[in-house]
Formats: structure tokens, sequence, C-alpha cells
């Protein structure tokens, strides 16, 4: 049984994006959704969703959680120094090209952690779900706590507002990385929201409203432009048949 409760709110989550080698994607996700989700959750972090990227056929995106960075060191060692990882690993790196594109993330708030029922997950072989969810993520200079609250306090109640609640709202861990063998994005400051939407009719309407909005129209979307050092980006994902994330 993992580390979190049956009912899991990680405040640890690692947000990781694959790029694979061509055609590989959908071999990598039935070795995973097999072999590697209840083995990690035994090791003690929470399998939180895997998804393949609408606009990258060959990109898989993950995410799991941990109680805490300490309970990340002891699971990552376990999961990685183990027998699973020693049969199966290998099989999952030939797939890949780059797999060190990993942001550490936390909630930013109580009410914006991501809450996943580890018990409810589908079982090896489950169709994938018909659901789109999107990641939403905007990147902000170092040291700049303001930027990430124009999110939580001015983004984030307009979302609630418009269309389906964000499933999580995260933020970056700034801790150290405690399992240096697989390394994460450092010096970041990012904002990360993720949604779910039946389908793309409804996240272009969900967007179209969040923009009309006078709040995010006048306030929230010209502040955050002048704070942010890039574009925010979103990525479009399909839950595989196993993910908790739908």
């Amino acid at each position: 049984m993992p580390l979190t409760d049956l009912v899991g709110r990680p405040a640890v989550i690692e947000l990781r994006q694959y790029t694979l080698r061509p055609g590989r994607r959908d071999e990598l996700i039935e070795l995973f959704d097999r072999e590697f989700v209840e083995t990690q959750e035994e090791a003690g972090m929470d399998v939180l969703g895997q998804f393949r990227d609408l606009d990258d056929p060959d990109r898989f995106v993950w995410l799991r959680g941990f109680r805490d960075m300490e309970v990340r060191r002891h699971a990552l060692t376990a999961f990685y120094g183990g027998p699973v990882w020693s049969q199966h690993g290998p099989q999952a790196n030939a797939t890949m090209i780059d797999s060190d594109d990993v942001l550490l993330l936390r909630p930013l708030s109580t009410e914006s952690a991501l809450t996943v029922r580890p018990s409810e997950r589908p079982r090896a072989g489950a169709p994938a779900p018909d659901r789109l969810v999107t990641a939403t993520m905007w990147s902000f200079p170092p040291r700049r706590p303001h930027a990430i609250e124009l999110i939580r306090d001015g983004l984030l109640p307009v979302l609630h507002k418009t269309g389906p609640a964000p499933l999580a709202a995260l933020t970056t861990e700034t801790a150290p990385n405690t399992f240096p063998r697989l390394p994460v994005r450092t010096g970041e400051n990012v904002a990360v929201v993720l949604t779910s939407y039946p389908d793309e009719d409804a996240h272009r309407r969900h967007l179209t409203e969040v923009h009309s909005h006078p709040l995010t129209r006048d306030e929230i979307l010209p502040a955050l432009n002048r704070e942010q050092t890039a574009p925010p980006r979103t990525l479009r994902l399909a839950p595989t048949g196993r993910s908790l994330i739908s």
C-alpha cells in the first residue's frame, strides 16, 4: 500500500515528459501500465496519471506523487534499486531518447492539491477514457512570488467560475532533489494547472469564457504577461486506460 492515504493528496509531485524513439510510445505505455504501476506504489509513491501527448506522437507524459521529499528519496531508492526495474527498466529505457524533462512541484495551496483514489484505478488492459486533460504551464523569473499569487488568487477563482474546476494547481517545489540519480529541472518558478474536459470543444469554450471574463481580460492576463518569461504552454493529454487522472 502506498504511504499516502487511500484518498491520496500528495505534497510532492513530479511532472515527467519523455521524448521517445519514433513509433514506440504504445510499447512503453503497455509495459508501464502492466509492470510499473502497482510496483511503484508498493515502494511508497502514487502513480497519478499516464498520458499520450496529443500534439507529439513520440511524447509520453506522466505524474507521480509522494507524501514528502524524504518519502520520495526512500521510495525511489527502493524502486530503482529493486528487482522490477532491474528486470524491466532496460526495455523501458530502450524506448526513450530523453527522460530528463521533469518538473518537481507542490500544491499551490491545500485547496488546490490533487486528490486521487488509488483503489479506483482501472485494471490492466482497461480501455482509455474518452477525456481530454490539459496541463497549462506558466514560467516566471525565480524568486518572484507575486507571479504565482496572480495564478492562485486571481486566475484560479475565474477558472472555477467559468468551467470545470481544475483538478489541481501546482507550483515549483524548491527543496533540493533528494534522488540525484533522476535529474529535475532547476532554477524554475512555474505554475501548472491541471483540468479535465469531456472533449476539445469543452476546452475551447472554457478558454473563450476565461479570456472574455472582465477580470482576466482587464487585470489578470495583462499582469501575467508582464511577469512571465515566455507565453504559457498547454499540454493536451489523452489519459491511458490506467490513469487515475482523467
